[in-house]
């Protein structure tokens, strides 16, 4: 039967170049996820400085480091774990990386994102490894946003392969300006490789994007429209928020893991 899971869906606004303002925002998602007594809450992609903003080399930071810190903390203070995309500075490279911070605020896994597009790599070195993590929810699965893509589902075949339990993607979900989400439904792309993970893995998938502006790249002017989307083991829609780049929202699901 597995265990109980209650995941938050953090679909935070993230302002790029912002970074004070970001984390203050991420904090506060872990926050609400605690009180509503969630096991585990996912943040976006680069949710520090937003996806490909030009500032991106300048405002990167280690990890560990102070972006990662603040994390750490408030995942510490409510004894939740955390899920979260920074943009991480490793050398002299840039790298779009998730982390895993457990309930001890302590970070226990890291991912360096793969399945970039290519004007994202001028920005962004290419990550090179695959890992999961026990924790207090299970054997994780970490991974960031086009890694679950159609074109490289394969990565998350390889987590599930290493006995993840759940797959957690922070992501950063975008469309050009004018989408129009009635004519266009946005999310169906995510929905089949999800759904393919879920099934051969009996592993649930969470994605969770911010809303908010892409400046920076060939993207510029875009934006980011959260529609955040959770596949449980049996490869069903358990959850899907709101769309829109003002949709900022707090999501809570229970998941069977395991």
């Amino acid at each position: 039967m597995g265990r109980r899971v209650r995941v938050g869906m953090g679909q935070q606004l993230v302002v790029p170049g912002e970074v004070d303002a970001n984390l203050a925002r991420a904090t506060e998602m872990i926050t609400a996820a605690a009180g509503r007594r969630c096991d585990v809450v996912v943040l976006p992609e680069t949710l520090d400085v937003g996806w490909t903003h030009g500032r991106a080399v300048e405002l990167a930071r280690p990890v560990p480091g102070p972006t990662t810190d603040t994390l750490c903390r408030a995942a510490a203070a409510h004894g939740i774990v955390v899920a979260a995309g920074v943009t991480e500075r490793a050398g002299g490279l840039v790298h779009n990386t998730a982390v895993l911070i457990d309930a001890a605020g302590e970070i226990v896994l890291r991912h360096r994102k793969i399945n970039e597009l290519d004007f994202a790599r001028e920005v962004y070195a290419t990550g090179s490894s695959l890992a999961v993590a026990d924790t207090a929810i299970g054997r994780v699965g970490l991974d960031v946003c086009a890694d679950n893509s159609a074109s490289s589902v394969a990565l998350g075949h390889a987590l599930g392969l290493m006995g993840a339990r759940i797959l957690l993607s922070p992501s950063a979900w975008a469309v050009p300006p004018g989408h129009d989400n009635v004519r266009d439904p946005y999310g169906e792309e995510w929905v089949v490789p999800y759904r393919e993970l879920a099934v051969r893995h009996g592993m649930p998938v969470v994605g969770v994007s911010n809303v908010g502006p892409v400046v920076g790249g060939t993207w510029d002017g875009w934006s980011c429209i959260g529609a955040s989307l959770v596949v449980d083991r049996d490869g069903e829609v358990v959850a899907q928020a709101p769309y829109g780049v003002d949709a900022e929202t707090l999501l809570t699901v229970d998941l069977a893991v395991g």
